[in-house]
């Protein structure tokens, strides 16, 4: 699956959040929701436009961005 074919920007959506496509909910919805621990079930029954697949997307494309860019967590400067 490439999440490319499921996730769409538009300025005139959402702001130009990354959605996914056919919905107006934002993939960063999606992921808030699985990192505080909602079941697919519960994110499904609150968003019905999602489907599993959709939450599958979206956690493939914060794999990408996480790939992407390389973000300092150790509160230090790398020497």
């Amino acid at each position: 699956m490439n999440w490319r074919d499921h996730v769409a920007t538009n300025p005139n959506i959402c702001r130009g959040q990354a959605c996914i496509k056919g919905t107006r909910i934002p993939v960063s919805v999606v992921l808030d929701n699985l990192a505080a621990g909602s079941a697919l079930e519960e994110i499904i029954a609150s968003y019905p436009a999602l489907t599993g697949e959709a939450i599958r997307v979206a956690t493939a494309y914060a794999v990408d961005l996480a790939r992407e860019r390389i973000i300092d967590i150790s509160g230090r400067s790398a020497a």
